[in-house]
């Protein structure tokens, strides 16, 4: 019996589609993860119903469709998605013939609480394998995303791909650049955002999926470092996202951080040295991130914690080389920064004792400054470039910014600087130099 625990609205979904003679069926994850034991979040109902049915018999329930024949029903806030039958089934058998996988091509009879279970999808979950539907080349070449999708279900369920579906995967491997960009995308970063998505990347490495989605991640293959580093450019790497938190922003950082190691990396003097790799890490993870379509706003952060990420603190600095860093880096970046150098130094494998005590003593001072009146931006100063010109006596151009980033700099050598008083006096000054 399937688990009774059904929410209201997906019950009430299928029994509104079944007193107006239509068949319906709970499908997909919902019923994989609950055959696991595991929390379900999606609801997703298969039917008889046309699209047009969907639409007229839920007219009064907010709804929208951004897939083809999909109808998205809102209620509270949650999304339940109802697909018509695939390729025009009769029968719900017919439609989990065409689904990706057998962990996903079970149903459930919402009346009775059986389990439709026609290709083994429960026995594949027992013994933790993800299984094409039938025959593995029809599945793949149907969708070509579905080649993504079966290493992002092995790395989410923590599952092995059964082996004659991933033979096949490996040499269908370069179907997947047909998918849409977008759809890659997304298989891309659901798995970087797993629990631990290097297994991910190791079997779209193996598999040659890695070659026609992000190749520049194989030129790290066992391309060993120095002395500091127990692993090679792609392991470090991996093993860097694995210890990052799984957000968006900060795994992406992590997977691209060292992507340009391989291209600037010299032996000088025996030792392997890699100088300039964060700015060109930072260019090139522009490019790939733009291949692949990411939004601006991304792609911006991603590369500007890249490009920052060798911080190169010593406990020397003085309080004004922190603030200089927080302004340098962005009062809202500074602690994504930090965190992510920690996992990076983890990931160095070896020595990395006197690195992570820096990173702890960086992380408080920068709190301790962060708690106190300090400006990390422009127009935070106590004066704009309207009292500047008219304390100057000059007209607008490139001298005033160049003449606000000198009482930056002061300000942050010395906050208490940052009245209105004290920069007018110390533009008083400055013109009085100029004149004399």
């Amino acid at each position: 019996m399937f688990p009774p625990n059904i929410p209201p609205f997906v019950s009430f979904i299928t029994r509104r589609l079944r007193q107006n003679g239509h068949r319906a069926y709970l499908v997909g994850g919902a019923v994989r993860d609950a055959c696991r034991n595991a929390p379900v979040t999606d609801w997703d109902v298969a039917t008889s119903a046309s699209s047009g049915d969907i639409t007229s018999l839920f007219s009064g329930i907010p709804h929208f469709s951004l897939k083809h024949d999909t109808v998205t029903l809102v209620d509270a806030g949650c999304h339940y998605e109802i697909t018509p039958f695939r390729n025009g089934a009769r029968r719900i058998e017919e439609d989990l013939a065409r689904r990706d996988f057998t962990v996903n091509a079970m149903a459930c009879d919402p009346d009775t609480g059986g389990l439709i279970d026609p290709y083994g999808g429960l026995s594949d979950l027992k013994k933790k394998r993800i299984r094409a539907v039938g025959d593995p080349v029809a599945r793949f070449t149907e969708d070509p995303l579905r080649l993504l999708r079966a290493v992002r279900l092995a790395t989410l369920l923590r599952f092995r791909v059964e082996p004659e579906t991933l033979r096949v995967l490996a040499r269908l491997a370069p179907l997947v650049s047909d998918a849409a960009t977008e759809r890659i995308r997304e298989e891309l970063v659901r798995i970087l955002t797993a629990e631990k998505p290097s297994p991910g990347f190791y079997l779209m490495a193996r598999s040659g999926l890695l070659r026609h989605t992000i190749p520049e991640l194989l030129e790290g293959w066992r391309r060993r470092q120095n002395a500091h580093h127990r692993y090679t450019i792609f392991r470090h790497i991996m093993e860097t996202v694995d210890r990052t938190a799984p957000d968006r922003i900060l795994r992406l950082t992590a997977l691209f951080h060292d992507i340009a190691k391989p291209r600037v990396r010299k032996k000088i003097d025996g030792t392997w040295r890699f100088y300039g790799h964060e700015e060109a890490g930072a260019r090139l993870a522009s490019e790939i991130m733009e291949r692949l379509a990411f939004d601006r706003r991304t792609i911006r952060k991603v590369t500007h914690l890249i490009a920052h990420h060798m911080i190169g603190y010593h406990a020397a600095w003085g309080d004004a080389a922190v603030r200089r860093l927080i302004r340098r880096v962005g009062a809202k970046e500074i602690k994504a920064l930090i965190a992510f150098r920690r996992a990076d130094i983890l990931a160095h494998g070896r020595g990395g004792r006197e690195g992570l005590r820096l990173l702890q003593e960086l992380e408080e001072r920068v709190a301790r400054q962060m708690n106190a009146p300090i400006v990390t931006r422009m127009r935070d100063l106590a004066v704009d470039g309207r009292k500047v010109m008219a304390v100057m006596g000059i007209p607008p151009g490139p001298r005033v910014g160049a003449i606000l980033a000198e009482l930056m700099e002061a300000v942050t050598e010395s906050p208490d600087l940052n009245t209105p008083e004290h920069l007018v006096r110390l533009l008083e000054r400055k013109k009085n130099r100029k004149s004399s």
